[in-house]
C-alpha cells in the first residue's frame, strides 16, 4: 500500500504528467490508460533523488474495446491528441488489436495486456478519474519498480527472450538510471 501512495504522489505532484492524465481522460476511452515509461521515468527519477523528471520521448496511451480495434482508431485519436499537445508524441494502441502484432492469445482487457509486456518495471499505467483520483493498474505489482530492478516477464524469459535483450541493449536504462538491478533471466 506504501508504494501505491508513493506512485500516486510522484504523479500528483508533476504538473505536465497530470495535464496528460486530463488529457487522456477527456477522451472518455473505454479501459484507457497512461503507460509504460510515462510512470516508470517518473518512479525511477524519483528514487534517482531527481527533482525533475522529464517526459518520456513518447506518451503511450492504451485502452481496450474490442469493437474499434482498428489501427485508424488509434490514428484518430492520436491526432487529436496531438491537436491539443502538439509538442507531445503521442502512441495510442487499442490493446484488443496488440496480440497480433505480439503473437499472444487475445487480451482480456487493457490489464491483461499489460502482463504480457517485456520487463514488470513497465507493465504500470495510471489514469485520471471522474473526481480527481488516480486510479494504478499494476498487474505484476509495484515492488520491481520501487526496488529499480529490471526483470523480464514470464515469456521474455525464454521465448521473447531477445526480444527483451534487445530492448535493454536500445533502452541503455542504465546510463540514466545507474542504480538499476537489470536482471536477464528470473
Amino acid at each position: 500500500m506504501q508504494q501505491l501512495a508513493q506512485l500516486k504522489a510522484i504523479i500528483a505532484s508533476d504538473p505536465a504528467r497530470m495535464r496528460i492524465l486530463r488529457l487522456v481522460r477527456d477522451l472518455e476511452l473505454p479501459d484507457c490508460w497512461v503507460a509504460a515509461g510515462f510512470v516508470r521515468s517518473a518512479v525511477w527519477d524519483h528514487l534517482h533523488q531527481r527533482t525533475y523528471s522529464p517526459l518520456p520521448p513518447d506518451i503511450d496511451v492504451i485502452w481496450f474495446d474490442a469493437k474499434q480495434a482498428g489501427a485508424d482508431v488509434d490514428a484518430g485519436i492520436e491526432a487529436s491528441l496531438r491537436n491539443r499537445a502538439p509538442s507531445l508524441d503521442w502512441s495510442v494502441k487499442n490493446q484488443a488489436r496488440m496480440h497480433l502484432r505480439n503473437d499472444d492469445l487475445p487480451y482480456a482487457s487493457a490489464t491483461d495486456a499489460m502482463t504480457r509486456w517485456p520487463e514488470t518495471a513497465t507493465a504500470v499505467a495510471i489514469r485520471l478519474g471522474a473526481e480527481g483520483e488516480l486510479d494504478v493498474a499494476a498487474p505484476l505489482g509495484l515492488d520491481d519498480l520501487f526496488t529499480l530492478v529490471v526483470r523480464p516477464t514470464a515469456r521474455f524469459q525464454a521465448e521473447k527472450r531477445h526480444i527483451y535483450l534487445d530492448r535493454l541493449g536500445s533502452k541503455d536504462w542504465l546510463t540514466t538510471w545507474p542504480n538499476l538491478k537489470v536482471l536477464t533471466a528470473d
